[in-house]
């Protein structure tokens, strides 16, 4: 092999290794829940670089941000959706509801809930300053309805129940993790049981009507 196409693989491992580290150093600062983390130039700094290191990694925070979230999803993957078509109705909410409740708890969710605390909360907002990162999320929500529709596939269920309960368990899994985190007198548990209970319920037999 030629010294130049040693020295590009070389550059090219180095490039990637800062790329990585750069990902890595922002999800660790996002990850503590400091509204300030969210500044390019504070993980640069943390990684010893400059937010022109950062641009010519990424080409600008949109593309950054877009990043971190990719990152966030290709380490998160899908749901186990082989285990949960395998069970009953009831056991594959459960088993969905039981993955979103210590998904939630970990590093790289607190790191996304920070990072979307700080981007526009208007859809149209977002778009128009971080196209990529508003395209981003939205193949989360994409992602996540199909791997619902793989989950339940098979049950006699209404696709349009399906899209419903895959649109608010989210939210309402975010409700408990927050009280999870905060502390509460409620049994979290019995929660967990009570939304399982209650979506198995509305899904059973949603089909045939």
């Amino acid at each position: 092999m030629t010294e130049a196409g040693v020295n590009g693989r070389r550059t090219n491992r180095r490039g990637l290794a800062t790329r990585e580290s750069m990902l890595e150093a922002a999800l660790r600062s996002l990850s503590t829940g400091d509204p300030g983390a969210a500044s390019a130039n504070r993980i640069a700094k943390d990684v010893g670089a400059t937010w022109g290191a950062v641009k010519y990694q990424f080409g600008d925070i949109d593309g950054f941000w877009a990043a971190v979230l990719h990152q966030t999803a290709e380490r998160r993957g899908e749901l186990p959706s082989n285990a949960v078509s395998a069970g009953s109705l009831h056991e594959r909410v459960a088993l969905i509801i039981g993955t979103l409740y210590e998904g939630m708890t970990s590093t790289d969710s607190r790191a996304i809930e920070t990072l979307r605390k700080a981007l526009p909360n208007d859809r149209a907002e977002l778009e128009r300053h971080y196209p990529r990162t508003a395209a981003e999320l939205s193949s989360w929500q994409h992602r996540w309805a199909l791997a619902c529709q793989k989950a339940f596939a098979g049950l006699d269920v209404d696709p349009k129940r399906v899209r419903e309960v895959a649109a608010f368990i989210p939210g309402a899994m975010r409700g408990i993790t927050s009280e999870r985190q905060l502390g509460t007198y409620s049994d979290l548990d019995e929660a967990r049981r009570g939304l399982t209970n209650a979506i198995a319920a509305y899904l059973e037999h949603s089909g045939s009507q």
